[in-house]
């Protein structure tokens, strides 16, 4: 059931009572949404935020950690960050696109080899950009993560990009993702993240695409037992503040939370990695099973329609090119 303006509002509203049970908790309240559980790191980066905050700047921060997507899939929460009712949160990079379209480079797909490769792009002249341009629409980004490659997830093995062709698939609220899709054949509906299971459950989606981690935190293989191991995108993300809480900080306090962010991606790419290997087990261990892809000069000739079309708005295809062939 989608939330709605009035529930979301609503529930923040009644949100630290129920976090603190009415009495007042030391250190300045941040209020930090999470789409998983407690045993996904993108719940265990905050609470590992906050245990370095508490030996760092003890008393000066107040962590409140809300997860299973108690106040909203990714969109609602980037509005929630915007309008100064959240504090906190990750967003994937494609979410964030409806802001800042230039991000959509990291989305590009095969445009990276690895993980190391992405990482050393973003610690480049990029990843500064791409921070300014956050700033620029409410997001101070603290730093970018990796979930992880996407994969193509179905009720039956979808390993050519022909099998895609005329399927309703669930995709991310992203210009980019529906023309990769709509470049196979595919009918893309954007649906939020927390809504995906009872979509693909009740037909009204017929496939997805996700990383391995969040495939068993959603228990995605109960509805699409087959992931093709397409690995076409990976998934960028980002730890952000609300800007106008940050503008908020004294200069020390800024100087722990950016120190403890810090620290915080390098936990969530470890965790990440592990998690992916955990993962894969629980999901093959209720059903799901693993496909290798196949025409891979049809799925990379789709991808290169997709560079091809969005070159003009991401700085050129030389552009593009040139990431795709770095270091």
């Amino acid at each position: 059931m989608p939330i709605s303006r009035r529930r979301f509002s609503a529930g923040l509203v009644a949100l630290p009572a129920l976090l603190t049970g009415g009495a007042a908790a030391a250190g300045r309240p941040v209020t930090v949404a999470s789409l998983l559980g407690e045993d996904k790191p993108e719940t265990r980066i905050w609470r590992h935020i906050a245990e370095t905050l508490a030996r760092t700047a003890p008393g000066r921060f107040d962590l409140r950690i809300v997860p299973n997507a108690a106040l909203g899939g990714e969109k609602e929460v980037a509005e929630g960050l915007r309008i100064g009712s959240i504090q906190a949160a990750l967003s994937t990079i494609s979410t964030l696109s409806a802001w800042v379209p230039q991000g959509q480079i990291l989305d590009l797909p095969f445009l990276f080899r690895d993980r190391d490769h992405l990482r050393r792009v973003l610690a480049g002249p990029l990843g500064a950009a791409l921070k300014a341009q956050y700033e620029a629409q409410g997001f101070v980004v603290l730093g970018f993560i990796n979930y992880g490659a996407r994969h193509l997830l179905g009720r039956e093995p979808l390993t050519t990009p022909a099998a895609v062709r005329g399927k309703r698939i669930r995709v991310i609220q992203s210009p980019l993702h529906t023309a990769l899709w709509s470049g196979f054949g595919a009918y893309p509906t954007p649906i939020p993240i927390p809504e995906t299971y009872n979509a693909l459950k009740t037909g009204v989606v017929d496939c997805m695409d996700l990383t391995k981690s969040a495939y068993a935190g959603f228990r995605l293989y109960e509805v699409v037992p087959c992931l093709v191991e397409t690995g076409h995108i990976w998934a960028s993300g980002v730890v952000m503040v609300a800007a106008p809480f940050w503008k908020g900080l004294a200069p020390q306090d800024r100087e722990a939370l950016a120190a403890a962010a810090a620290e915080g991606v390098s936990y969530f790419d470890g965790l990440m990695l592990a998690d992916e290997e955990a993962s894969m087990a629980q999901a093959a261990a209720q059903g799901g099973r693993v496909f290798q892809p196949e025409d891979r000069a049809g799925w990379q000739e789709g991808a290169r329609k997709v560079w091809a079309g969005f070159a003009p708005q991401l700085g050129g295809l030389d552009r593009i090119e040139a990431i795709a062939n770095g270091a």
